[in-house]
């Protein structure tokens, strides 16, 4: 194996949670309906709007990589939810299947491309940077909705 599939081997772990750190996909699992949009402690956030902002920033991200035409939210107000709970069950749900869905083809994506060129459209940003970038935005909040969780008492230890 070459270095360059090396570290697309690697960086495909970073993006889908593998490693040292519990995974997003363990963090969103078995969350109680009734859990999802509580702020506790004061905290200024729920696990929903937590997880709703990971899949508005890793979208965002995604398709700046991909179309230059892609106009990103207004920042910050765009990138959360105003919702402390999603809507219902069929939200939730399709927000994790976002997510997962946009982050396998921005995998796809990084196997296809070379991902040191700068985005043609961008200001110097590249494929390896954002694939850098969503990890690293991902797995902040992933350890925010592991916090939140054992602050609710909803967490195995």
């Amino acid at each position: 194996m070459d270095e360059h599939q090396i570290l697309i081997n690697e960086l495909i772990k970073l993006l889908e949670g593998r490693g040292a750190h519990a995974t997003l996909k363990d963090a969103l699992t078995n969350i109680p309906a009734d859990m999802r949009g509580v702020k506790p402690n004061g905290l200024p956030y729920s696990i929903w709007q937590l997880a709703e902002h990971i899949r508005i920033a890793q979208w965002d991200m995604l398709e700046f990589s991909k179309d230059a035409s892609h106009n990103s939210p207004k920042w910050p107000d765009g990138y959360w939810p105003q919702e402390s709970n999603p809507a219902d069950n069929a939200a939730w749900e399709k927000t994790i299947q976002q997510i997962n869905t946009d982050r396998d083809e921005f995998i796809a994506l990084l196997k296809s491309e070379d991902i040191y060129a700068s985005i043609p459209h961008g200001t110097g940003q590249s494929i390896l940077r954002e694939a850098l970038q969503i990890a690293d935005h991902t797995a902040y909040h992933t350890a925010e909705i592991i916090l939140l969780r054992r602050l609710l008492g909803i967490w195995k230890s």
